[in-house]
């Protein structure tokens, strides 16, 4: 019996056992197979900025859902292989502190604002935000991902 083993674009079968009759090493992902695009980021970047957006824009509710739906899609289907990625960068404490910190930077921000009497009311303040947030989320994750992958790679779990 053939049993098949397939991480991202690589394939081993246990028929590729080497003379002693050990199975053969599962193959290691490299780093350009699991580094997510950055214009993934782009999705990721809509939906933190999401909430001024709707609030400058109260209509684009349906667009903004076809887009998060259009990024789960893309999620499961084109980016598949590199799930690996995101299940150990979610792991890691640093993507945890990306993930509050991004929160606590959308309520602290609107929150200080308010407070010194420059809320956010026009839809111009509110694009800024929106705009401001996506740059934000979008080095953040970068940051988030390049660190996880040099670490991965650090370990010999991943190959250059």
């Amino acid at each position: 019996m053939n049993a098949t083993i397939k991480l991202g674009k690589a394939t081993a079968t246990n028929a590729d056992a080497d003379a002693t009759g050990a199975p053969a090493a599962e193959p290691v992902p490299t780093v350009a197979e699991l580094r997510l695009p950055t214009w993934f980021f782009g999705f990721e970047a809509v939906v933190a900025g999401a909430f001024d957006l709707l609030n400058a824009f109260p209509a684009a509710w349906p667009a903004l859902v076809a887009l998060i739906v259009a990024n789960i899609a893309v999620s499961l289907t084109m980016l598949r292989s590199r799930l690996k990625l995101a299940k150990l960068m979610w792991r890691g404490k640093g993507t945890r502190k990306v993930a509050f910190t991004l929160v606590g930077l959308r309520i602290g921000s609107h929150l200080l604002l308010t407070a010194v009497g420059l809320a956010a009311t026009s839809v111009l303040a509110h694009l800024a935000m929106a705009v401001a947030m996506a740059a934000i989320t979008i080095g953040m994750l970068t940051y988030v991902q390049r660190t996880s992958l040099n670490a991965l790679l650090a370990a010999g779990k991943i190959a250059a």
